[in-house]
């Protein structure tokens, strides 16, 4: 059997893979919240205890950069080290993955129907899809890059820390919301503002800006519940013009953002945007304030036109990718 694990700040999931089933047959499939382990060895001991199945090789999707078989997770106080698991589990082969470079192998067995076409007014993806490099970008407990080169033949993934690159405003409205994260950070990345945690921090610049309805309510409401989504919620139902200003910005800088990849990765093969945010802002994300934000890139707009952007429906296609990196170092 092929275990994987897709080990994220907030989530954590893990499945086992027959070796040569489809990879979204996944089996024995578990969700468990990170937070709630003191760390790794504790929820994969939970699982395996559970399973009881032989395993031969396994990869781990972490939400983090992965050194020499090591990661230390920025959202969680785990430390990840392939080699003690091959030696406490007795697995003949451990690897680990960026999360973002787990996605990227994931969206190479992505299904037609897991994924939806974000500007097919501007291309033209039917037949043969087009050649060149990928690139994935996915907004979620934090924000996630990661490049796919492209050698003629085949698909190299390669993970990056691209989200913790410096936020660059490009009007007098971020220009504002620069100076406000300034007060907050001595660093602003794009995580800071495209993430779930950076989709309430931009609410808070908005109800300041745009001196919003200071709703009790509301504001109760945001500190019980999940503040990303209960803002997305109501931006998406029209219930509170602060909340459509926050998502009509949110989106407006993942689209710039996603050029800026696009551009770095000469991405002519398509830009993928995965994440636990953005198929719950899939109305939004398909009118034109993303594809608009995503082609205003001056005398290179012409070229981000030609380009393919596709949102990743499957909230599995980390683990799927985590599963096809190990069923290949069999």
């Amino acid at each position: 059997m092929i275990l994987a694990g897709d080990i994220g700040g907030t989530k954590t999931t893990f499945a086992l893979y027959e070796d040569d089933a489809p990879y979204s047959e996944a089996l024995c499939v578990q969700h468990y919240h990170s937070q709630e382990y003191p760390h790794f060895f504790a929820i994969l001991d939970h699982y395996l205890q559970a399973v009881n199945q032989d395993i031969h090789v396994a990869c781990f999707s972490v939400a983090g950069p992965v050194f020499e078989g090591h990661c230390q997770t920025l959202n969680l106080p785990w430390l990840l080290d392939a080699d003690k698991i091959t030696q406490r589990y007795h697995i003949k082969k451990v690897f680990l993955l960026n999360d973002l470079q787990a996605t990227a192998y994931g969206t190479l067995v992505l299904p037609e129907a897991e994924k939806v076409l974000l500007n097919p007014d501007q291309v033209d993806c039917i037949g043969a899809p087009p050649s060149g490099n990928r690139a994935v970008i996915a907004p979620g407990t934090g924000l996630g890059e990661a490049l796919l080169y492209w050698d003629g033949s085949k698909y190299h993934p390669s993970a990056s820390e691209g989200g913790h690159s410096d936020f660059a405003p490009r009007n007098a409205l971020e220009i504002a919301l620069l100076k406000f994260l300034f007060e907050k950070y001595a660093h602003v990345s794009y995580e800071r503002l495209l993430s779930g945690p950076g989709l309430f921090t931009l609410y808070q610049f908005m109800k300041i800006h745009s001196q919003g309805d200071d709703d009790p309510v509301l504001t109760e409401r945001l500190t019980s519940e999940d503040p990303a989504a209960l803002i997305s919620e109501l931006a998406l139902s029209q219930s509170s013009a602060c909340c459509v200003k926050t998502l009509d910005l949110f989106v407006s800088i993942l689209g710039a953002e996603a050029g800026n990849l696009a551009l770095k990765a000469l991405a002519t093969g398509g830009i993928y945007l995965g994440g636990g945010i953005v198929p719950k802002i899939l109305p939004k994300l398909k009118d034109s304030t993303f594809i608009r934000a995503f082609v205003e890139k001056g005398r290179y707009s012409a070229l981000l036109r030609k380009i393919p952007v596709w949102l990743i429906l499957d909230p599995q296609t980390a683990l799927h990718g985590a599963a096809y990196y190990a069923s290949s170092k069999r």
